[in-house]
């Protein structure tokens, strides 16, 4: 399972630009499923059809990655850009980021002298090795995923995108693993999770499910000075009951963990105070 854990956390796909990542999933579905289409925003839309006497579930993982779009190139072939989705000044400089077209380059920022201050991206630039704007090999709407390689600490792993790469793998498994089910079960690799859940928002329309479950990452309480959680890791998957953008169905989050005690598979459950998933707009 590393082998595709790492072919989708390396691979490009910013929010808006998850055509790459679509054409990895694909085949990685594409034998275990009934039917399979791509809707106007770019969710890939998989369905495992029932026997026709339960209900509508979709389950849906994000296929987008944050990132950063050029908005402007100086004189001198810099790129001065914006962000997509949760990109925090603090941790920029000197990060890499690749383009689609392959391209990588660096991320500086312009002198400080206030050490104690943080830029903000604005007084960012990214340096691809142009020395000019007209040599510059990429243009103002391009967009770039951050480089991070994959690897293995034990049973550790670290790279970049786990946000939801990660989920995206525990949805294709789950679906090689589907044999039977009285339910039609669609399963969604969704775009635009990182700017807005907007492409999970499209897919529930359309697919108007009775339940619906995200799978996605969160965050825990067993670092040093973080909020106070009751998630820790490798203590087993979190089971959410709320964060900022929803409150979860009672019934399903009891049926969750009835169903991790029945297989004895270790849980916790998770209460978050910021941030979000599909979730919210499956609901």
């Amino acid at each position: 399972m590393n082998d595709l854990i790492k072919k989708l956390v390396e691979a490009y796909g910013p929010s808006g630009f998850e055509d790459h990542m679509r054409d990895l999933i694909r085949p990685e579905v594409e034998p275990y499923v009934d039917e399979m289409s791509v809707d106007a925003l770019g969710n890939l839309i998989t369905l495992k059809k029932g026997d026709g006497s339960g209900l509508k579930v979709m389950i849906a993982a994000h296929m987008d990655e944050i990132g950063v779009m050029v908005t402007h190139i100086t004189k001198e072939g810099f790129l001065r850009f914006t962000n997509i989705g949760g990109v925090r000044p603090h941790g920029l400089w000197g990060s890499r980021v690749q383009f689609a077209n392959g391209v990588i380059g660096m991320i500086g920022s312009d002198r400080i002298d206030d050490r104690s201050k943080i830029h903000p991206l604005s007084k960012h630039y990214i340096d691809v090795g142009a020395t000019s704007a007209e040599d510059c090999p990429v243009g103002v709407g391009d967009a770039a995923g951050f480089v991070q390689p994959f690897f293995t600490n034990g049973k550790l792993l670290t790279s970049k995108t786990m946000d939801d790469r990660i989920g995206c793998v525990v949805a294709i498994e789950a679906l090689k693993r589907l044999e039977t089910t009285p339910h039609d079960v669609y399963f969604v690799f969704s775009v635009q999770e990182e700017v807005g859940t907007r492409g999970a928002e499209a897919a529930a329309n359309g697919i108007d499910p009775d339940v619906g479950i995200a799978l996605d990452v969160t965050i825990t309480g067993d670092v040093p000075e973080c909020p106070p959680m009751s998630v820790s890791l490798g203590k087993g998957a979190a089971i959410k009951v709320k964060d900022s953008g929803m409150i979860a169905h009672a019934g399903l989050v009891r049926l969750m963990r009835q169903r991790a005690e029945a297989a004895n598979i270790a849980h916790q459950m998770e209460v978050l105070d910021g941030g979000s998933t599909d979730a919210r707009s499956i609901q």
